[in-house]
């Protein structure tokens, strides 16, 4: 009966320890992800088409020297077809030039091209506020 009562105690014990485990290490996972989808959002001046944001905390400097940036374009008006889009763009502050090397709707489908070729923002003023802004940031 001793014997009985020690190995249920036993695994009494290792459940209980196991489970608190595994609700510390969920609780961990959810504050990364929770870190890690925090944004702080900086707007450029509105146009006809919509607004452009960039996020302030996404900024690094790239190899080459130009600066990446997570920017989010959201349409004056919204569809199916029409909603808010990120991307991931390379911006060359010497040049005011830049590339999207990310275009995705949603922050969990994405594929990083870093090939994309460099572009002129064509007097596009919301990409040449973002170009702007970044850059006056970034040094």
């Amino acid at each position: 009966m001793i014997h009985a009562n020690n190995k249920f105690l036993s695994i009494v014990v290792v459940n209980f320890f196991s489970l608190a485990f595994y609700i510390i290490f969920s609780f961990c996972i959810l504050i990364k992800q929770s870190y890690a989808l925090s944004h702080e959002w900086v707007g450029v001046p509105i146009s006809e088409y919509g607004e452009q944001l960039w996020d302030r905390k996404s900024i690094k400097r790239n190899a080459d020297g130009s600066v990446r940036v997570l920017s989010k374009f959201i349409p004056k008006t919204k569809s199916e077809i029409t909603r808010d889009i990120l991307y991931t763009m390379d911006i060359n502050c010497f040049e005011k030039s830049f590339r999207d090397v990310d275009v995705f709707t949603d922050e969990k489908n994405s594929l990083l091209n870093n090939l994309a070729d460099w572009q002129d923002p064509n007097g596009d003023q919301l990409i040449l506020g973002v170009i702007g802004q970044v850059c006056r940031v970034d040094n």
